[in-house]
């Protein structure tokens, strides 16, 4: 076999078998990140019909790729959400390196337990509980308990959020659109509003601190950002007469088909938040599988141990697709629970819980809370769902998934043990 491109992109290939477990295993996160994290994403899109499975893999998978190479961050931190100080082990990098290894390892095992019985968790939980049970076992000196307790805040706190604005959101739809006497006038007068917000939050929340990578965007003022956002969302919203237009002409709208026409609109607004959360997770998640990577990565080159190490494209590129790959062999039991099993939904209601879902992680994460994408969006999807009542709810499916975001810090913490401790029995010592 010719190794030549491979020792080109990994100095030392393939003699040093630390950097192929730490390649592999990276891409096993990846791809339990896909069936996981990025299955729940487009959930209700599957949920309400308003795409495929196979429509919501071909979306997902272009947004995910792009978020990931396009706008994934160059530079990762050694230790994500700083659990640990990596300076600890300053003088043992070697431990750091097969710790980092272990952490990985242990989450990806548990989402890929979490992904069979279709439970949505936390890749963001289990990656931390994964260096949290290192930080234990190796004897960190400096264990954030604040930024533990911060992560366990928002179990409560991001779904409850997104609840709340899932519920308002919903409660504007059925008040202004829905329960009109003529609704889909109604939704053909209202619609360009709720496209020029979602526009205008999607926009907004990608060119201002979340384009750093591209050099025009980085030091982007948040008037100018605002500016750009209001100036996109206008267009959209203009388009989105166009496209109302064109769905009038190709539906005979009768008494019977106002509904019909009012959930189609509704539809493709739910297919535009669902392209954005799919971008924004892959420029926002991806470094929960490479991150650890590129830290092994720079460890076993350099040498050293840092606080924050570059990400070379190819490992970003690298983790879009092992998330793909995650999403298309195994993402249709999470979508499934998701879509069908905590409540029904229709494109409305898929629309407002994923938009109070994306609008929860922008805000949440502007004020500096660990927050989980797939919290938020559970918690969008239930707050939709009480508007028309306690028992809309499956409290039985809802029970489970709770009990599977506590247990996700514990479980990916003794995993983690268990996995470090065979390392230093049989290659560390």
């Amino acid at each position: 076999m010719d190794h030549s491109l491979l020792a080109a992109a990994l100095p030392g290939w393939p003699a040093h078998p630390i950097v192929i477990a730490a390649v592999v295993i990276g891409f096993y996160m990846a791809w339990n990140i896909g069936a996981n994290d990025v299955a729940n994403a487009m959930g209700t899109s599957v949920g309400s019909k308003a795409l495929t499975f196979r429509q919501a893999v071909v979306v997902a998978a272009i947004f995910e790729f792009a978020g990931a190479v396009l706008v994934g961050s160059s530079v990762t931190d050694t230790v994500r959400q700083g659990i640990i100080n990596p300076n600890d082990f300053a003088a043992t990098p070697d431990v750091l390196m097969y710790g980092m290894l272990s952490a990985l390892l242990a989450a990806a095992i548990w989402l890929n337990v979490a992904t069979y019985f279709g439970q949505p968790v936390s890749t963001t939980h289990s990656i931390v509980g994964g260096v949290f049970g290192f930080g234990l076992v190796a004897g960190a000196s400096s264990i954030s308990w604040s930024t533990m307790g911060r992560i366990v805040a928002s179990w409560f706190i991001s779904p409850v959020a997104s609840g709340l604005l899932g519920m308002l959101v919903f409660w504007l739809i059925l008040k202004l659109i829905i329960r009109a006497k003529d609704p889909d006038l109604n939704a053909a007068r209202y619609a360009p509003f709720f496209v020029f917000v979602v526009v205008f939050v999607l926009v907004l929340s990608v060119i201002y601190k979340g384009l750093k990578s591209v050099e025009f965007f980085r030091e982007m003022q948040l008037g100018v950002a605002l500016g750009w956002a209001a100036g996109i969302a206008v267009v959209g919203s203009i388009f989105s007469w166009f496209v109302i237009a064109r769905i009038a002409r190709e539906m005979a709208i009768t008494e019977d088909a106002k509904f019909t026409f009012t959930e189609r609109i509704f539809a493709s607004l739910q297919i535009l938040t669902a392209c954005y959360v799919a971008f924004a997770h892959g420029a926002n998640d991806v470094a929960n599988a490479v991150g650890p990577l590129a830290a092994v990565y720079h460890i076993h080159t350099q040498g050293t141990v840092e606080m924050s190490v570059g990400v070379p494209i190819w490992i970003l590129a690298f983790g879009g697709l092992g998330i793909v790959a995650g999403l298309i062999m195994m993402g249709w039991r999470v979508m499934r629970t998701i879509g069908t099993k905590i409540t029904e939904i229709t494109p409305s209601r898929g629309f407002a819980a994923q938009f109070a879902g994306a609008t929860a992680v922008l805000v949440c994460s502007r004020m500096g809370m660990p927050v989980s994408t797939t919290h938020c969006l559970v918690g969008g999807v239930m707050g939709v769902a009480l508007v028309r009542g306690v028992t809309a709810v499956d409290a039985k499916t809802v029970s489970n998934i709770f009990v599977s975001w506590i247990i996700t810090v514990p479980i990916a913490a003794v995993l983690t043990i268990v996995i470090y401790g065979g390392f230093w029995l049989f290659v560390i010592r």
